[in-house]
């Protein structure tokens, strides 16, 4: 379980890292997905910030994420980046392979999420599948069919 104390907040140091991403085109899509994530880290310090500003830059102001509290490092419940804040949500229940944005607008994003250890190839695959707006498939479901497909390098 994650512990956090109770309304933390992160405020990033300097440049976020650029995320490994990959959106569909367009604005939020009725699509199953809206694009993938390749995070570098389970470290939420280290990627969240980058990743708020390109969904932001993609499809506007991020008022909330929704996250795995099992699956990432630590936790904190509020971000700031650039001039606004965005809450963080965890929850246990939460799908592990899946983000969710909550626009300004109410609009919601949803990205898959490749795991870090993933190789090149198969992370390049799973985002671009759900990047693609005729994708049918749930973030779990891409995960698995690419099981076959070495997760790692080989290191």
């Amino acid at each position: 379980m994650l512990a956090t104390a109770p309304h933390t907040t992160f405020v990033p140091f300097g440049s976020p890292a650029q995320p490994r991403l990959s959106l569909s085109s367009g604005r939020v899509s009725r699509g199953v997905l809206n694009g993938g994530w390749w995070p570098r880290s389970r470290d939420p310090a280290a990627e969240l910030a980058g990743l708020v500003v390109a969904i932001t830059d993609h499809y506007g102001p991020i008022r909330r994420l929704i996250l795995n509290s099992h699956t990432w490092d630590t936790g904190f419940d509020r971000l700031v980046v650039g001039s606004g804040t965005v809450q963080i949500r965890w929850f246990s229940t939460a799908e592990p392979s899946l983000l969710v944005a909550i626009t300004e607008s109410g609009d919601q994003v949803n990205l898959l999420v490749v795991p870090p250890h993933a190789s090149a190839a198969t992370a390049g695959t799973a985002m671009a599948k759900a990047a693609d707006p005729a994708n049918r498939l749930h973030a779990p479901a891409i995960l698995a069919a690419l099981s076959n497909t070495p997760l790692t390098d080989g290191g």
